[in-house]
Order: structure tokens, then C-alpha cells, then sequence
């Protein structure tokens, strides 16, 4: 993601009005994070994934028995442990 300051931002804006159809472009101020300026078409996708939901009842078989069949790294034992 192209980051501009918010100064440039307003100098060229166009530029980054053009760009942000490409890809987001992230405005700082104080070179903090404070605006990010995307397509619209963008964040009608942002939006719409935020609103979909994904139930375990209607997951493929296929990726039901892959979570059956996946095992832990042997770094992580200590969290099984925590559930018994």
C-alpha cells in the first residue's frame, strides 16, 4: 500500500485519487496513520466480506477431515494440556 503524507496528499491530488483505483493509498499525518483512500469498488468488497458468515455445518468434506486428520506442532503440546 502507497503511503503519502497528508501535505502531498492535497498537493497532488489527483495522482493519488488515480492511484488509490489501482490500490489503497494510506494518508499519515504527523506520520501517524489517519486515512486510507480506496475505489469504490474496493470497499464494496471490504464491506460485503465483512458481512458474509462461514458455518462449520456447511464446510466441505474435504476440509472437514483435513481439520480431523491435522495435528499440532510439538511446540504447541502445551496448549492441549490446557484443556484437559
Amino acid at each position: 500500500m502507497r503511503k503519502v503524507a497528508s501535505a502531498e496528499f492535497r498537493r497532488k491530488l489527483e495522482e493519488y485519487q488515480g492511484q488509490a483505483q489501482q490500490e489503497p493509498v494510506e494518508i499519515t499525518r504527523d506520520g501517524r496513520r489517519e486515512l486510507v483512500l480506496m475505489s469504490a469498488d474496493h470497499y464494496d468488497w471490504l464491506r460485503a466480506a465483512a458481512q458474509r458468515k462461514h458455518h462449520t455445518a456447511d464446510a466441505l468434506d474435504a476440509i472437514i477431515d483435513a481439520v480431523d486428520t491435522a495435528e499440532m506442532a510439538p511446540e504447541h503440546k502445551v496448549l492441549d494440556d490446557l484443556l484437559k
